[in-house]
């Protein structure tokens, strides 16, 4: 190809006038790659030539697109506009077009940058060549047509946003915690788990073990009444007991302190994470989710359909799990043969909540726990290996659970082979 045709115009210099209904085929094709500010967008008539490439600044400029589209639209010409996903950058833009009524389809990013060296012979990729690139695919019928999500979706991902942001708040503050008591109380996570509410209220209130050592009793009502009067009285004096006999470090000024606002801040993003938690699973108690909550739990399927979208909508299995990134690849060559992974192309949310869907399922199922302990075995101990099989069968199974389907582990596995009863 000519390097004329990645020339770009200001979209201010550009003349609509000058393009005729029957130069293009009575439809014109409007291929944007999408940018943070710096926006290219190649004109393509109906037999896929581009007729002109042009750039703009998006999103104070976007506007002029807009104008130059209707008087296109105005001359009788069906406009087409098509664009990769991109993030969030080309949501403004895409959401303006639709108000104005002009289709959208979407091509997939990864195709785009597949097909740069069969496009023109060369490896290269920039704005330009991106835009023609689109325009191609979208003749070739790769693209999909845009469909905004229900607001009901986009709340429920909102919700999942704020629950997630404090939950990777109160973990990393739970790993200061863990290296402060290590070095000052190093007893404490051998009687408390780092992640109890009971032990993060006693340090945020009292202090270190030589604070608990002094207030004693009140030591003890706090942690009575943090856990309402579940924790086994055994705990609570073997609690009292090692901080008088603590080996840790004593603090000394303001090391009390930042124990102390460590320790209350991980309670308050405990406390927002649950509270968030709730509102995520209420949220989804009205959605499609609320069919795959009875397997993978109410948050986790809420997590599925925000980020996923509704298994119905998926012609079969290997396309939902392709939207999960669960799909397998493998990269051989000649007499090489490459292993098979995951290509973790989507959603890594969604992955990394199944993975904990699927140690929460081989706990309380032992179909789905011998199955486990057989391909750990066979894989010389490698526990990811097994969990990464079950999180495909289990996703496998929400594709038909989402359908209607009850869901039975005895369907997904050769239980005879496993030793255990039909």
């Amino acid at each position: 190809m000519k390097k004329r045709i990645y020339r770009t115009m200001s979209v201010n210099a550009f003349q609509p006038c000058t393009v005729r209904r029957e130069d293009v085929g009575g439809r014109l094709v409007v291929a944007v790659d999408i940018a943070k500010v710096d926006m290219v967008a190649a004109f393509a008539a109906a037999d896929g030539r581009i007729l002109t490439t042009v750039r703009w600044k998006a999103p104070t400029e976007n506007t002029m697109l807009l104008s130059v589209l209707r008087q296109f639209r105005a001359a009788e010409m069906v406009v087409e506009v098509v664009m990769e996903p991109s993030g969030s950058y080309g949501d403004v833009l895409r959401n303006q077009l639709q108000a104005d009524g002009f289709p959208v389809f979407m091509v997939s990013g990864k195709r785009t940058f597949d097909a740069r060296e069969v496009y023109d012979g060369v490896p290269s990729l920039h704005d330009a060549k991106s835009a023609a690139i689109i325009a191609k695919l979208h003749f070739d019928g790769i693209s999909k047509r845009f469909v905004p999500p229900a607001p009901e979706r986009r709340q429920l991902r909102a919700a999942i946003t704020i629950m997630d942001l404090h939950q990777q708040r109160y973990l990393q503050l739970v790993g200061h915690l863990e290296g402060l008591l290590a070095r000052h109380w190093p007893e404490l996570p051998s009687i408390l788990e780092l992640t109890s509410a009971s032990l993060m209220a006693l340090l945020a209130r009292i202090g270190g073990p030589a604070d608990v050592a002094v207030e004693r009793d009140r030591a003890a009502r706090l942690l009575h009444g943090q856990s309402h009067g579940l924790m086994d009285r055994g705990n609570i004096t073997a609690v009292l007991d090692s901080a008088a006999s603590s080996v840790g470090l004593p603090l000394v000024g303001l090391e009390r302190d930042a124990l102390m606002a460590t320790a209350a801040e991980a309670h308050r993003s405990l406390r927002a994470f649950k509270v968030a938690k709730t509102t995520v699973e209420k949220l989804s108690q009205t959605t499609p989710a609320t069919a795959l909550a009875p397997v993978v739990g109410q948050a986790t399927a809420a997590v599925v359909l925000s980020d996923v979208g509704d298994a119905r909508s998926f012609p079969c299995t290997a396309a939902y799990l392709k939207a999960m990134g669960l799909n397998l690849k493998e990269k051989s060559s000649g007499t090489l043969k490459g292993q098979l992974k995951l290509t973790k192309r989507g959603s890594s949310r969604v992955r990394q909540y199944l993975w904990l869907a699927v140690y929460r399922w081989i706990q309380k199922d032992a179909i789905a726990n011998r199955w486990y302990q057989h391909k750990k075995q066979r894989d010389g101990g490698r526990s990811s290996r097994a969990a990464v099989a079950l999180m495909r069968k289990l996703a496998k199974a929400l594709f038909h659970v989402a359908r209607g389907a009850v869901f039975d582990s005895s369907k997904l596995f050769d239980v005879r082979r496993l030793g255990l009863p039909a």
